[in-house]
């Protein structure tokens, strides 16, 4: 069993491993030995009823097509399916997931509409495991939280529907070929919540060129300055990198100090610079620990161009500009600005 991951189990046999991965009554299982993986197989069919699928293709939604370059993971189906579901599926397709010129707040003079159709909605993207998404979904969401929704929020929500009509078959695509360097991409949208004015926490983690984790959160308090939002958003990534690194040891792996790199030059002072403590007394002591794993060697702040930073996406709408592009031809297109976090299947 892992010892951070109990629903993860490795059997190691003469220099080969299988790997199985449990969820409720499903399973995943693997191995770099055909026999092994075999032989497992038959045991578990003659202790529990269970049938085998076969090599893994769909699984809680996602789609896979294995290949000997990689694996790319996509939702068209259940894209489809949704869009069917509430009747968007003759909609006019949108590049992008949400404008940038509009900001969302809680619309108290806008007409009332039927909240569980608009949960509805909303459940139904929350199902989505598309990092573009995220932060519009995400603030869509926080906007209605406690209050009814309004014709504005089902105009956002219905134009993520189109966003997902302009691009069925995105996906995210796990090389085979890609390193086993583990990296964090940290940043924050200071006080961009009209409602309450708290931030947006960002952060995205990567293992070689394959994104594996991703958040877009809105922090718990309102932050005084852009240096504490970017600060706790960093304390964030480093919780999830440090979690990922104890997970990836059960597979043997081992990393040194894993760099996370944030755009905010006076964010990785205040957690390098023991000077500048008396500065951010008023930062809950929770988040003080970036300081201490990076004192101890576990993580490396490392400062990255804003141009350069991918996380930007969790934290603000998209900027796209498609030029000339026919919706029946987009496969093979680059999705955002801060590029090389996902392309397309040809």
């Amino acid at each position: 069993m892992g010892s951070v991951d109990k629903t993860l189990f490795l059997l190691s046999h003469g220099g080969d491993t299988t790997i199985v991965r449990i969820y409720v009554d499903d399973i995943i299982f693997g191995g770099s030995s055909h026999a092994l993986v075999s032989s497992f197989a038959e045991q578990m069919s003659r202790e529990f009823e269970m049938s085998l699928m076969g090599e893994l293709q769909f699984f809680l939604g996602l789609q896979i097509k294995q290949g000997p370059e990689g694996a790319f993971v996509y939702q068209a189906k259940y894209t489809r399916d949704v869009l069917k579901k509430f009747e968007m599926g003759d909609s006019k397709p949108m590049t992008t997931p949400m404008s940038t010129n509009t900001a969302l707040d809680a619309d108290e003079d806008g007409e009332a509409v039927d909240q569980k159709e608009f949960r509805g909605m909303i459940g139904s993207l929350r199902t989505r495991r598309r990092p573009s998404g995220t932060f519009s979904l995400r603030s869509t969401f926080v906007r209605v939280t406690g209050a009814s929704p309004r014709t504005s929020h089902r105009q956002a929500v219905k134009r993520i529907f189109r966003y997902l009509k302009f691009t069925p078959e995105l996906g995210l695509w796990y090389s085979s070929g890609s390193s086993l360097s583990l990296r964090g991409f940290s940043d924050a949208d200071h006080a961009g919540c009209r409602i309450d004015r708290k931030s947006t926490s960002g952060t995205c983690q990567l293992l070689g060129t394959s994104l594996v984790s991703w958040s877009s959160r809105k922090q718990a308090s309102v932050s005084l300055s852009t240096t504490e939002a970017e600060y706790i958003a960093a304390a964030s990534c480093c919780s999830q990198l440090l979690w990922m690194k104890a997970t990836l040891s059960d597979f043997g792996l081992r990393f040194g100090k894993i760099p996370l790199l944030v755009d905010c030059t006076s964010a990785i002072s205040v957690a390098k610079n023991l000077v500048l403590h008396s500065r951010t007394k008023h930062i809950d002591v929770r988040f003080h620990f970036l300081r201490d794993h990076y004192e101890k060697g576990d993580i490396d702040l490392v400062h990255v161009a804003s141009e350069n930073q991918l996380a930007d996406i969790f934290t603000k709408p998209l900027e796209l500009q498609v030029e000339g592009v026919d919706n029946a031809l987009i496969k093979g297109e680059i999705e955002s600005q801060w590029t090389g976090l996902i392309a397309l299947l040809v």
